[in-house]
């Protein structure tokens, strides 16, 4: 499963151009890709971002974290997150599962991964001592 020519280019939108805060992707298994789902503008906050992950089904997701250094210097990372609510279908954590690694060779630049099923995994705090 690869990722399809949006995605990746959405990916260097947020990356270099720093138009969306985050990504939602899912898999269309019709066309066999990798797609997005929902993006964030710059102005939305976390919880949006996490609010725009189902409960019940698998999702891959690429959040930019803006933070500032105890030198107080201004800096982000990227990371992407594996979504796999305990809840969802085995079919679709199997699908995800297998599907991860050839997306992420695809998205050049993510700083951090995190594997989260449920939200607790991927709270605010534990982006912010992943960054630190």
């Amino acid at each position: 499963m690869c990722a399809a020519g949006h995605a990746k280019d959405t990916f260097l939108e947020l990356k270099r151009k720093k138009i969306y805060r985050y990504l939602v992707f899912r898999i269309d298994e019709k066309k066999r890709k990798v797609v997005v789902e929902k993006t964030g503008d710059p102005a939305e906050t976390y919880d949006d971002f996490t609010a725009s992950l189902p409960e019940n089904d698998c999702r891959y997701a690429v959040y930019d974290f803006d933070f500032v250094t105890s030198d107080n210097c201004q800096k982000s990372k990227i990371f992407f997150i594996a979504w796999s609510p305990s809840s969802s279908r085995i079919r679709s954590k199997v699908l995800y599962a297998t599907s991860k690694h050839g997306l992420r060779e695809e998205l050049d630049g993510i700083h951090y991964e995190i594997q989260a099923t449920d939200p607790t995994e991927m709270d605010l705090e534990v982006l912010k001592d992943r960054a630190n």
